[in-house]
């Protein structure tokens, strides 16, 4: 925390810690547009490896990242399959639409988490040119309007049966994939290894200021890298930012088990209380709130210093992260509550 605020809008607001700063005060660095910086090269080559892929890419953001995997795996014209809360249905600013040109099908999933029968059912496989092909299929894992949802490996391994069993291919965004692995026990690569591509962020639960990567075949990242060119994501010394990214692979992956034992023991603290309901499970480190005026809450809670997400015009959205110490939890409960007897 600082400045006094207990600051749960989102992971995102997370700052770089004194080591992650020193880490890229010390970046070697190069041009990266000509393939030239070290420290890019070697976060590249070392996310390839974790993952089980042949290749990489770092990008400016989790956005970028979901739209090379459509642009680099789609034609225009093809859909798209994901579930109808999927952040880059809901949330990037229609990039599939007007960037990949990909028509959308969405699904209605369990809290985000979309069943291999489902997509199988979406599917429009046949050559009748009156249809758009169905040729990606997208998952969200942690699922974020899913309330941090995880999907569970053989769900995982089902859905990319279904897809290769039709020749198409599946994507993972993966912005929180290493919360979904801290909550199941398993290694990124169990999920990896049923997808054609998978992207993270660094920026998030992991506290880096700026990147996620896209990690898929040496072909596909190849035409991945071209259009991220195209996009204007081509940084030129970004070993800086590299630099913060493989400091967070190195020390926040295992404390994201923390940032989910608070997420629980804030919601266990306010189970029960009037005018408080929790409309989804809460398995990682976001966790969703039902009360009776969410702006209303939002604005009390900011009065006395804590920051929280309105989602809708009776749901908030707190999420957990490095940021937050046991005393940021206890100050945000009490807010809550608090702001919960004035209802």
């Amino acid at each position: 925390m600082s400045s006094g605020i207990v600051d749960l809008r989102s992971d995102t607001v997370t700052r770089p810690t004194p080591g992650m700063r020193e880490a890229m005060a010390r970046a070697e660095v190069g041009d990266d547009v000509l393939g030239e910086d070290p420290s890019v090269n070697a976060l590249q080559e070392r996310v390839a490896a974790m993952v089980g892929k042949n290749a990489a890419l770092f990008v400016p953001s989790g956005t970028m990242a979901n739209l090379l995997a459509a642009v680099s795996q789609t034609r225009p014209g093809d859909t798209l399959v994901l579930d109808e809360s999927a952040h880059p249905f809901n949330f990037e600013s229609g990039g599939l639409g007007m960037v990949a040109g990909v028509m959308t099908k969405t699904l209605r999933g369990m809290y985000g988490v979309l069943s291999p029968e489902l997509v199988e059912q979406a599917l429009v496989l046949h050559t009748d040119h009156h249809y758009s092909s169905t040729t990606l299929v997208s998952i969200e894992n942690t699922t974020n309007r899913g309330g941090g949802a995880v999907y569970p490996v053989e769900t995982v391994a089902a859905i990319g049966r279904v897809a290769h069993t039709h020749a198409l291919r599946l994507h993972c965004d993966g912005a929180r994939i290493f919360n979904a692995c801290a909550a199941a026990g398993t290694h990124v690569r169990d999920y990896a290894r049923h997808c054609d591509t998978l992207s993270f962020c660094f920026s998030k639960g992991l506290g880096a200021p700026v990147g996620s990567i896209l990690t898929g075949d040496a072909e596909t990242i190849d035409r991945a890298h071209r259009y991220r060119k195209m996009l204007g994501g081509g940084m030129r010394q970004a070993g800086i930012l590299a630099a913060a990214a493989l400091y967070a692979l190195d020390h926040h992956l295992e404390r994201l088990r923390e940032d989910h034992e608070r997420a629980k023991r804030f919601r266990e603290a306010l189970e029960g209380i009037p005018g408080i309901t929790f409309p989804f499970p809460s398995p990682t480190n976001i966790v969703f709130l039902d009360v009776p005026d969410a702006p209303r809450c939002v604005a009390e809670l900011k009065e006395c210093g804590i920051l929280a997400g309105p989602a809708g015009p009776n749901r908030i959205r707190v999420v957990f992260h490095l940021d937050i110490d046991d005393d940021g939890l206890e100050r945000a409960i009490a807010g809550f509550r608090g702001t919960a007897a004035r209802f």
